[in-house]
């Protein structure tokens, strides 16, 4: 009777290991998969969701990789009535360039500012991509006139 009870703890064993093996391998693909896809997810203090496209470039690659560490949420504040601006609370890589932004546009500016702008401005920024389906007044009302959290995460 002894061995029939360890046989099966064992087998029990054995099988609670692959079932942990094969959870990591499923989590290790999912990440893989949130990092190669260029939509990550924008929720606005309150519950509103967006979703944006980013660009390719060293500085969207380096935020998917901070984001696949776990979400990065930001506080924001209400600039020149043009955007909201907070600090990522990291530095990421640069890539200015002369810019004209529009509604919905991301950038990144001074490699630790994270912008959501809801108007135009033109400057040496760091594209980082666009909210999807973005218009002034639907960023406005979702944004709201003083300061608020957006958090951002892998779409």
């Amino acid at each position: 009777m002894n061995r029939l009870i360890m046989a099966a703890m064992l087998m029990l064993s054995a099988f609670a290991a692959a079932v942990q093996a094969q959870q990591k391998v499923f989590n290790d693909n999912q990440n893989k998969t949130n990092m190669e896809s260029n939509t990550i997810r924008l929720t606005i203090e309150g519950g509103r969701t967006f979703t944006a496209t980013l660009v390719d470039n060293s500085s969207t690659q380096a935020l998917k990789e901070q984001l696949a560490k776990g979400n990065i949420t930001v506080e924001m504040e209400d600039y020149a009535s043009m955007e909201k601006v907070g600090s990522l609370g990291i530095s990421l890589p640069r890539n200015d360039r002369p810019t004209t932004t529009g509604p919905g546009d991301l950038i990144l500016y001074q490699g630790h500012n994270f912008v959501i702008y809801y108007d135009k401005n033109s400057w040496n920024f760091t594209r980082l991509g666009k909210i999807d389906n973005a218009t002034q007044p639907g960023l406005k009302a979702a944004l709201g006139k003083g300061d608020v959290k957006v958090t951002l995460s892998l779409e």
